[in-house]
């Protein structure tokens, strides 16, 4: 076994691999950019190797400085982790000749399937069914829009190269192809290297199933179940679960057989995920599933897989690149009870799932414990006071459930997910409790189409209530701060000989100015009148940010989160912020809502469609800006005229930069 090992990664994958490393007694050395100097991975390792600037071009991808950074520490092997250099057959033949041991797959495997088309080739040699579709090499747009005509449509566009979602494009019209197609091959470029792409015919209730499969170099071939990982938005994995509802074993038999052969038929050793589309028009049958990809490394979503085989993944990856054949057999495996993982990133779900930034500035989860049946746990590459960046994947962290049946899980994801309180980023937490509490979701009915076609039941109202605008001016106001070793009640802030202490506050949420006027009555006790309406509350203080609090006969816990010029309230699963305006200070009312076209998040400016005097429609697409290497469009906000471009492509613009503006509504 190793003494030691260098992971060429960051984040989240980064902590997960130094966790099990360090509970095998093997050294870790962590690499780091300019932009990760203090997290949280870098922390956890035992050695820490400074590898170039924050862009990932020059830091994480820079192969022969990893290699050069694993032979200076006296690393023995280096574990890609996921993303990055992780299926680069080039890197890992450069490992190789150093002398080095690479924890994953030969370069061979990670060849074979790395292009979506040889790969669908490949696998319909070993007799492993494949969807309908132009897998070829002429990238001609005529071309390929008359291969879609002829596959009929809905087709699916994909970067040969793709993953996560980067370089794909559902078109259902012919009218929409070519700029479907422009977009895919941006992305593929962006995100790959490679612009180009396929076209498949898309399942039109499609559910995604992936298999996972494990080989040793002794000729050992297993797959360890199946996961459903069908609730995606944008083609990118939001929650995924094992096994998958509905699977008749006959189809998890005949599932796991064309998995365990397509990685046979390449000679793969580590762990890998063979994902196949499947038919969920109706029940699951074995000749309604086809080979869509294989990602030949350690998935984001195998805790669940790992919840509910009790094998840890990691380790297995490493004695298996130590040279140990495999530790179990195919007839070892049973499935033990129901597992879910929901992906916590800082990103504006009512925006389109935009990629967010910002300090977190108050970081909670509930108690997590690993591999336990009715377990909650949490992996996650950051802290409390970490910043999200620009740079990299927005995920903050991932919740994963583990319980004795699928409803049992199903209530613990919901409960773990309302107990994170996060502050200082927008994030999809309310979005995916939701999502976890959808009907059609608790019974089992999943497709990948299910969050686009119910989006508005899973984006509840967001008007705060009574309740919450009063905890939110006793927050804005410090009234619920103790003292170490004191009765916060006691204290005499505020008090009035003549009569009850009344303070004012304003409270700034969405585009109103709320003011509150509060009057303590003492021992915990307030009213609070706000547009009209009086709440009196009863609070007890429960210890940091949480508090037990009683009105109109009705108990309930809140936490209070105070910063310097923010307030944030978390009750019920949901949770609400409130700028804290200056009462003495004017709010502006005259700004042209609706006349300008500002950055949504930091990005790279890839397309600029408007053009000065040019008129323009409400809806229009104006700009293209790329973040986190995935394409968003901004559109026309109006009817109006283009009266000044402020931004060229290529260009690199950071959140709220001005990029376009209309000529004034009344002109």
């Amino acid at each position: 076994m190793f003494q030691k090992i260098l992971i060429a990664n960051r984040g989240e994958i980064a902590c997960r691999v130094i966790t099990t490393a360090a509970r095998m007694g093997i050294k870790t050395v962590a690499i780091y950019s300019d932009a990760d100097v203090r997290a949280k991975h870098v922390a956890m390792a035992d050695e820490a190797v400074r590898i170039g600037p924050a862009a990932v071009a020059e830091s994480y991808l820079q192969g022969q400085k990893i290699i050069e950074a694993a032979l200076r520490t006296g690393a023995q092997a280096i574990h890609p982790g996921y993303g990055f250099l992780s299926e680069n057959p080039d890197f890992v033949e450069a490992v190789e000749a150093a002398g080095l041991v690479f924890i994953g797959p030969p370069a061979s495997a990670i060849r074979a399937m790395g292009l979506k088309d040889a790969a669908k080739a490949l696998m319909a040699e070993a007799g492993v069914p494949v969807v309908l579709g132009y897998h070829g090499e002429n990238q001609d747009p005529q071309f390929l829009a008359e291969e879609a005509s002829k596959i009929g449509y809905p087709v699916l566009i994909k970067a040969r190269a793709g993953g996560g979602g980067k370089g794909m494009r559902l078109v259902e019209q012919p009218a929409h192809f070519m700029e479907a197609l422009a977009g895919a091959r941006r992305e593929g470029q962006a995100s790959f290297g490679d612009p180009t792409c396929l076209i498949e015919k898309y399942i039109t209730h499609p559910r995604h199933i992936e298999i996972q499969v494990f080989g040793d170099g002794h000729g050992n071939v297993i797959h360890l179940f199946e996961r459903d990982c069908s609730l995606q938005r944008r083609h990118q994995k939001v929650i995924e679960e094992a096994p998958a509802p509905g699977m008749p074993a006959a189809v998890r038999e005949a599932m796991g057989r064309a998995a365990v052969e397509a990685a046979t038929a390449i000679g793969y050793t580590g762990a890998g995920t063979v994902e196949f589309i499947v038919d969920g028009s109706g029940p699951l049958r074995g000749d309604g599933f086809w080979f869509m990809e294989m990602n030949t490394r350690l998935q984001v979503e195998h805790p669940v897989s790992e919840a509910i085989t009790g094998l840890d993944f990691v380790e297995l990856q490493l004695r298996v690149a130590a040279g140990e054949p495999l530790p179990v057999r195919q007839d070892d495996l049973a499935i033990n009870g129901w597992a879910f993982e929901a992906r916590v990133y800082a990103e504006d779900v009512p925006k389109g799932f935009l990629p967010a930034t910002g300090e977190l500035r108050h970081l909670h989860f509930p108690a997590a414990t690993a591999f336990e049946v009715g377990s909650v746990r949490i992996d996650s590459g950051v802290r409390q006071g970490d910043e999200i960046s620009p740079w990299y994947d927005p995920m903050i962290a991932k919740v994963i459930v583990h319980g004795p049946t699928r409803s049992a899980a199903l209530n613990m994801l919901s409960s773990a997910l309302e107990g994170c309180r996060i502050v200082g980023s927008v994030t999809n937490v309310e979005f995916l409790a939701a999502l976890s509490r959808h009907e059609g979701f608790r019974r089992g009915e999943v497709e990948t189409g299910l969050i686009a076609r119910d989006m508005a039941e899973l984006m509840p109202a967001s008007e705060p209530s009574l309740d919450v605008l009063a905890l939110a001016a006793l927050g804005g106001l410090n009234l619920l701060r103790a003292e170490q070793g004191s009765d916060p009640w006691d204290s005499l802030i505020g008090w009035r000989h003549w009569s009850d202490a009344r303070q004012f506050v304003h409270l700034e949420g969405g585009d109103r100015c709320i003011e509150a006027q509060v009057t303590s009555l003492g021992q915990g006790r307030f009213t609070v009148s706000v547009m009209g309406e009086t709440a009196m509350l009863n609070v007890m203080v429960l210890g940091g940010p949480a508090v037990r609090v009683e009105t109109d006969g009705h108990q309930f816990n809140a936490d209070i989160v105070r910063e310097t010029h923010r307030v944030s309230v978390f009750v019920s699963g949901r949770s609400f912020s409130f700028g804290l305006a200056d009462a003495l200070t004017d709010v502006d009312e005259g700004q042209a809502a609706g006349d300008t076209i500002t950055a949504p998040m930091p990005g790279l400016v890839r397309a600029v469609y408007g053009r000065p005097g040019a008129s323009v429609t409400k809806g229009e697409a104006l700009l293209v800006l790329e973040a986190m290497k995935m394409e968003h469009t901004l559109f026309a906000p109006r009817d109006g005229v283009v009266s000044e471009v402020l931004a060229a492509e290529g260009d690199q613009v950071t959140n709220g930069t001005l990029l376009l503006a209309l000529e004034p509504q009344d002109e």
